[in-house]
């Protein structure tokens, strides 16, 4: 995985599991997981994830995914490399050229995101909500196939 990609993960996870209020706070939560960047950087890193600004359950404005308008953040406090260390990935099935992805609540969106950035032949594209994602796969491709390209992804 790519330093940028392994970033882009780490701050999926910050925005999840915290309430981050401004990128000087994001910014020392990075450098705390091993991040040295500028604001220009986590600047253009948040604009091409799409993050936005709500009101959380506090009443304070903190950073969102945008997948996740009711997000569901984590109740215990624990380290960022140890929830890196899981993918968020539950389940695969399939149905003919259809298969079905069970994630995490708030992983399908950034799952979908890799897959689709692999670029893999056999799978034409991806729709990703909160928990699941859709993969539409060529006609007549073995699901063993399938599941093989998406083994560097995913655990499956």
């Amino acid at each position: 995985m790519s330093v940028k990609n392994e970033r882009l993960d780490t701050i999926k996870m910050i925005i999840s599991s915290r309430e981050i209020s401004n990128q000087e706070e994001l910014i020392r939560a990075l450098e705390e997981e091993g991040f040295q960047l500028t604001q220009a950087t986590l600047s253009r890193d948040l604009k091409q994830m799409k993050v936005s600004k709500a009101i959380s359950q506090n009443g304070r404005s903190v950073y969102v995914l945008p997948a996740n308008a009711m997000y569901k953040r984590v109740k215990e406090n624990r380290p960022i490399s140890e929830m890196m260390t899981h993918s968020g990935f539950i389940s695969l099935r399939f149905s003919r050229n259809i298969g079905v992805i069970k994630t995490r609540p708030g992983y399908a969106s950034s799952i979908a995101y890799d897959i689709d950035n692999a670029h893999i032949p056999l799978i034409i594209g991806t729709i990703a909500g909160d928990d699941t994602i859709m993969i539409v796969t060529e006609d007549g491709v073995p699901h063993n196939s399938v599941r093989e390209a998406l083994s560097s992804i995913i655990p499956v």
